[in-house]
């Protein structure tokens, strides 16, 4: 009991040392000693970032590559799982080796880059979704969650007149929301944490998540990365409480405003979540 508090603060404290140092006056927190709550409190922070436009359009990107790169990975492996799911595919070893062959080997950043470039998927929306349709790891977890059902359930389908798409809609997916929430929930929060590809493969401003301006923001040294020249952050900057404001103030208060939204789905999914996992243990 005493390890798990210990490591619960471990996890608790740093997000709670950072929503308090968003609260806080920037000029009063460098002074330190603020550590669990506001000493001066303030939403000043919040208001320059949320009221910037970059930060609004780069909102507005992460939610929607979040929301499309969820549904269309789901489809996609949940159809590779079920067509892979009947034994007598043709090939079917051979598909399932070639695609764990993909899980042990990769070809590299270089040779990534290379063929999304030849796609033209460079500075293009679909940069987010296209690769992270399809994943490995995931299909064999849902692949494994399929082969439980009984067979009598597909079988009975299959001699009511059911084709494979009409069995995977009416059957499959009805028993296998806890497994597809667990992963969705997975997916969802490794594209809305991912950084990496606006920052690597787009470099149009109007097309990085919110991730990529916060990587940029971390290494920024002066306010010009957060106000440029949006005209209600000039009206800001000449406003009294803009003498009060830090650029570590408005960093905070940017991880906070990135990292609250993804902890807000975790309450509406937690028993889908608990059941998908725990399902394949029981099973196994």
């Amino acid at each position: 009991v005493v390890l798990m508090i210990l490591l619960c603060v471990s996890v608790l404290y740093p997000f709670a040392y950072m929503l308090a140092i968003s609260l806080n006056e920037g000029t009063d927190a460098a002074k330190g000693g603020v550590y669990l709550l506001p000493r001066a409190f303030t939403l000043i922070n919040y208001e320059i970032v949320l009221g910037n436009e970059v930060i609004q359009h780069a909102y507005l990107i992460t939610i929607l590559r979040t929301i499309a790169g969820t549904i269309a990975g789901l489809m996609v492996t949940l159809m590779v799982a079920f067509g892979l799911s009947y034994t007598k595919v043709p090939f079917r070893k051979s598909i399932l080796s070639y695609i764990l062959l993909t899980m042990l080997f990769s070809g590299g950043l270089v040779p990534l880059y290379i063929q999304l470039y030849n796609l033209g998927l460079i500075n293009n929306f679909l940069v987010y979704i296209i690769p992270g349709m399809f994943s490995a790891w995931n299909m064999f977890v849902m692949l494994k969650f399929i082969q439980g059902i009984p067979e009598a359930l597909v079988e009975s389908a299959e001699l009511d007149g059911a084709g494979p798409f009409r069995v995977l809609l009416q059957i499959i997916v009805p028993l296998s929301k806890p497994m597809l929430a667990a992963i969705g929930l997975f997916t969802a929060v490794g594209h809305w944490n991912d950084w990496f590809a606006g920052a690597f493969y787009v470099t149009k401003q109007d097309l990085i998540p919110v991730q990529t301006f916060l990587q940029q923001l971390l290494s920024a040294q002066d306010m010009s990365a957060i106000l440029g020249s949006n005209s209600n952050q000039e009206a800001l900057a000449r406003g009294s409480q803009m003498q009060n404001v830090t650029l570590m103030s408005v960093k905070m208060a940017t991880v906070m405003v990135s990292a609250i939204p993804i902890l807000c789905v975790y309450p509406f999914l937690q028993k889908y979540f608990v059941k998908g996992v725990l399902i394949g243990s029981v099973k196994g």
